[in-house]
């Protein structure tokens, strides 16, 4: 199986009636948006699909879409674990891309997939993965008072910068642009990117960068929002209502080390983290990704168990 999965939606909204369910066309959700899915079956070492004893709910992070887990979903497949990842609401091919959805609407949407995953497999372990953004809508909905029936939470470099770790000039700028010109676009020049690599993959990082569905020019009014949600997680992660691993890459340049490891530090005293000393910010992405990769299917058949990689816990932290 390629890295592409199976693109199962349109690229637009649809509002036919139609009750929400995953579907020929995607994932279709009660108030009837349609949201393009990609899904990685799980599969045999020839490639011919078996019944999974485990499924991956994926969570792309900020400007990203599905197709984040283009190297994640077929080495979890291999491994016997279905893959489903979707473009959140307002990113890849997603409706209204470009403008930000609203907290409550993407921690809303986490829980309706869910849902719809977990009845598709009733009998696999279900787990939700959530990269960055995704990690940070993700934490949100388990801290919730009715959060998914999940057996694992995998966060990787769970976007956790919230209001309260930014410099005070930063939130200044940031509060008073978002009231001036919310919709005005901010596309960061090209130094930044080589200053700041999200990862050691450059194959990755050309990829993207050539990539139509990626997003570069991002609203203010959409950076506003997602310090918001990334406050939001950060003040949410000691309620986690499921086994959780909080994984962290030493090299990430886009989560500040001191919120991650202060967000750790929050974590429920029965999660566990792992710390890559090789790891950027797009763990599943990076040269190193299949010992994340590993560690995370290990996490979802017995979160009790040692990880693969035998990764240290993040600094502070006793698990």
């Amino acid at each position: 199986m390629d890295r592409r999965g199976f693109l199962l939606a349109s690229v637009s909204a649809a509002s036919s009636g139609e009750g929400a369910g995953l579907g020929p066309d995607g994932l279709r959700l009660a108030d009837g948006t349609l949201l393009p899915l990609m899904v990685w079956p799980a599969c045999d070492a020839s490639g011919a699909r078996v019944e999974p004893w485990g499924v991956f709910l994926a969570l792309h992070g900020m400007n990203d879409y599905a197709q984040a887990f283009s190297i994640a979903g077929p080495f979890w497949a291999r491994l016997g674990v279905s893959v489903y990842a979707y473009d959140q609401r307002g990113f890849g091919r997603a409706p209204n891309r470009g403008r930000w959805p609203g907290a409550e609407a993407l921690i809303a949407d986490v829980a309706e997939a869910s849902r719809l995953v977990r009845d598709r497999h009733p009998g696999a372990r279900f787990g939700v993965v959530g990269e960055s953004m995704g990690g940070a809508a993700a934490i949100a909905a388990f801290a919730a008072p009715n959060p998914p029936d999940a057996d694992a939470l995998v966060l990787l470099s769970p976007a956790v910068w919230g209001w309260r770790e930014q410099p005070i000039w930063d939130r200044i700028a940031l509060w008073a642009s978002a009231r001036l010109s919310p919709g005005a676009r901010l596309q960061p020049p090209a130094w930044v990117y080589r200053s700041h690599p999200a990862s050691d993959n450059l194959e990755v990082l050309r990829a993207l960068g050539r990539d139509p569905n990626m997003i570069f020019d991002t609203r203010i009014d959409a950076v506003y929002g997602l310090v918001d949600l990334m406050d939001r997680a950060f003040r949410d992660i000691a309620r986690l209502q499921a086994p959780a691993l909080y994984a962290y890459g030493a090299h990430d340049s886009i989560i500040p080390q001191h919120a991650a490891f202060d967000a750790a530090a929050r974590l429920p005293a029965a999660a566990r983290t792992a710390y890559y000393p090789d790891g950027w910010h797009l763990l599943d992405r990076d040269l190193h990704a299949e010992r994340v990769l590993a560690d995370a299917a290990a996490f979802l058949r017995s979160p009790d168990a040692p990880t693969p990689s035998g990764a240290p816990p993040i600094p502070g932290r006793a698990r």
